[in-house]
């Protein structure tokens, strides 16, 4: 089997040796022939530097610098179009995802599927962060349409053939697990074992988590506009029934309902009602105005200027990728 590990890289620096070591007995076991792609997510501190100097240690370590900080899913996408082997394995540069759990979801993936999640044994985030990410998954689940989005992770092996169905995806947003799913229905979880943070905290925060559930929701799906749809619904068949009930009253009783505090009840319902059917309306129209505008999902540094200030040396060719998408 020959084997390509895609790491999107940000802040960590002092993670990137020990993640390398790791990975090189693992990969000489299950591997015929494997690389590792370090895609640098425009990391503030010298991770670039050390991703330098990892690849002229190892030819087998890549390197892939993006011009600005796009996002772990653009990194992603990145590193899984300059992969060259017939499977991907994906994992965070925390040492959180253990790469001597890598020949289980290899395992799971002999078995006939083309997506294998390692989803951990248990949550090690706080309370707000869980909450936070068990919604983005329950996002998923609709955006997708798989049941296994309830057990997404991070550390994941697929079959470099899926690519296929998004290979021609140019979008700012993005989220590799909708595009997987855009590829195949074969989906499967091995719960594995997943370590603390080695060093740093994560960069999702509960607020970033939210932000990414709601622009992946618009972005994949059309349940905002559904649900605008059956809130209009529902508002016109409460007015059916506020007028029938006006009209019985008047019938019945000769009397009419006074007050203004009910009328305007009634028109401030209306009107939230309407208001958040074209908030949503705009948010769709929003992304079809950014798709217009062709705004990549990531951009590469040119082998030019993809430099290591530290050791001022230029980035070789056996990692240079110059990828627009």
């Amino acid at each position: 089997m020959k084997i390509s590990v895609v790491v999107p890289v940000y802040n960590s620096a002092v993670t990137l040796s020990a993640l390398v070591e790791q990975l090189k007995p693992v990969l000489d076991q299950v591997a015929s022939e494997y690389e590792l792609i370090l895609v640098n997510d425009a990391s503030r501190d010298d991770s670039w530097s050390k991703v330098l100097r990892l690849m002229k240690e190892h030819p087998w370590v890549q390197g892939i610098d993006l011009v600005r900080n796009f996002g772990q899913h653009n990194a992603l996408l990145c590193g899984v179009r300059a992969a060259k082997y017939e499977v991907i394995v994906t994992l965070d540069d925390d040492l959180q995802h253990p790469p001597n759990q890598i020949p289980l979801l290899l395992e799971k993936l002999a078995e006939g599927y083309d997506v294998v999640y390692g989803a951990p044994l248990k949550q090690n985030h706080g309370v707000f962060r869980n909450q936070a990410s068990n919604l983005t998954k329950l996002l998923l689940q609709n955006a997708m349409g798989a049941q296994a989005a309830s057990n997404i992770s991070p550390f994941r092996a697929f079959r470099t053939t899926v690519r296929n169905a998004f290979a021609s995806y140019a979008n700012p947003f993005v989220n590799i697990d909708v595009l997987l799913s855009w590829g195949t229905t074969r989906f499967s979880v091995v719960r594995l074992r997943h370590e603390a943070r080695a060093h740093g905290k994560s960069n999702y925060t509960f607020f970033k988590l939210v932000t990414h559930a709601f622009n992946m929701l618009t972005g994949y799906s059309v349940l905002p506009l559904q649900l605008a749809s059956w809130s209009g619904f529902f508002m016109l068949a409460f007015g059916v029934f506020v007028l029938g009930y006006v009209l019985t009253r008047y019938f019945i009783s000769g009397t009419v309902i006074p007050g203004f505090p009910f009328i305007a009840s009634i028109i401030a319902m209306f009107s939230g009602a309407q208001l958040f059917a074209l908030g949503i309306i705009g948010e769709y129209l929003s992304r079809i105005y950014l798709r217009t505008m062709d705004k990549p999902s990531y951009v590469v540094r040119p082998i030019a200027e993809a430099r290591d200030p530290y050791l001022d040396i230029e980035l070789f060719e056996v990692g240079a990728r110059e990828d627009v998408a």
